[in-house]
């Protein structure tokens, strides 16, 4: 958030020009005063010049000879040094800018990732802390090196909006810090998915945090993050240190979408472990086809098996009576059905759009 009611001064002098003052109104000269302080003279020239600082201990030792605090020597120091931070970062943010301006900064603020600020500066300090880094340099190691793989394991360089995804990324990073889950059990998440899929079924009013809270309990982490601007992703899956962490778009709001992606995130969590990241809808150079080809399916499995579209396809020609009385014998929803046979071409995507339900998130 943007920082109010504090005062950084335009400039602040060295505090060699002040002992240098002081020496003036002494009528004392750098050998003299170094011989009284006990320092090198090279040394006292150079705090004279502005080349070095004032340590604790030179403050302490110039109190006997000028009369002044070592505290106002320190405080002096102290904040010259701040001062030229300052100006240093300054120049960062500038030279940051440019990075700054790659991501969907409009959409990001109206989705309230981003304060409202004014400047292409501020905006840039606000993109700063969104991720957590100091400068643009180090968000480049981070998403385009790999610099921390035990944290973030594939490069962002080789995709087509690396600084819109990594946005939508780290969003979800930060909502699953507000999050609580047990330990990860492996046991209770697979025992836990034959409920998913009753809720799957049913797709209640209420339907995320049942998922949400089932999925907390076998210490999994699901989040929805909307997509922003230049991101069109379906979901991801990756470990946030030991915790499976599923994050999910909603993007198409449709029902039989989103719970496919869901169960295809599950199906990398149970079946390929810690060490990838999983970006759905997206080509990446770390991409595992065959690790894809798993994923879908187990969601598969899940969702409608292919036994199961078989016999509903030998029903054909299919009435809406018909959707219906097959999605309650195979404990799926009638949109799964309908999605399964538009995604193979058995029927037009104009067919079937009854039994469609809405995505409504009420986290």
């Amino acid at each position: 958030m943007a920082k109010q009611n504090q005062y950084f001064p335009q400039s602040r002098p060295h505090p060699g020009e002040s002992l240098a003052e002081k020496l003036e109104e002494m009528e004392m000269g750098p050998k003299e005063f170094a011989l009284r302080s006990g320092k090198p003279e090279k040394t006292i020239i150079a705090v004279l010049k502005g080349e070095s600082s004032i340590t604790p201990d030179m403050a302490v030792q110039f109190e006997n000879v000028t009369k002044i605090p070592a505290h106002f020597w320190m405080n002096h120091q102290r904040s010259y040094d701040e001062y030229i931070a300052r100006e240093k970062r300054k120049i960062a943010i500038d030279e940051a800018v440019a990075w700054a301006k790659q991501f969907p900064l409009a959409d990001m603020i109206n989705k309230g990732w981003l304060p409202r600020v004014s400047t292409i500066q501020e905006k840039t300090m606000e993109m700063l802390a969104f991720f957590g880094f100091s400068s643009h340099k180090a968000w480049e190691d981070y998403y385009f090196k790999q610099q921390l793989k035990v944290a973030f394991r594939i490069s962002l360089a080789q995709t087509k909006e690396p600084y819109a995804i990594s946005a939508w990324l780290r969003k979800g990073e930060l909502q699953a810090t507000s999050l609580d889950a047990n330990d990860y059990s492996e046991k209770k998440f697979k025992e836990a998915l034959p409920q998913i899929k009753s809720i799957m079924a049913n797709h209640p009013n209420g339907f995320f945090n049942q998922l949400q809270n089932i999925c907390l309990e076998a210490g999994v982490k699901v989040i929805c993050t909307p997509c922003i601007d230049r991101a069109p992703i379906n979901g991801s899956t990756r470990w946030l240190n030991d915790t499976p962490f599923i994050q999910l778009t909603g993007r198409y709001k449709r029902n039989d979408i989103f719970w496919f992606t869901f169960f295809h995130e599950s199906g990398h969590i149970l079946l390929h472990g810690k060490k990838d990241i999983f970006l759905e809808n997206l080509d990446y150079s770390d991409k595992d086809m065959r690790k894809e080809q798993e994923a879908d399916e187990f969601a598969i499995k899940w969702t409608l098996t292919e036994n199961e579209e078989t016999e509903i396809l030998s029903a054909a020609p299919l009435r809406e009576i018909d959707i219906s009385a097959f999605a309650k014998q195979f404990n799926t929803h009638p949109a799964i059905i309908i999605g399964r046979l538009q995604h193979k071409r058995h029927i037009p995507f104009s067919v079937g759009k009854q039994f469609l339900a809405p995505i409504e998130f009420d986290q």
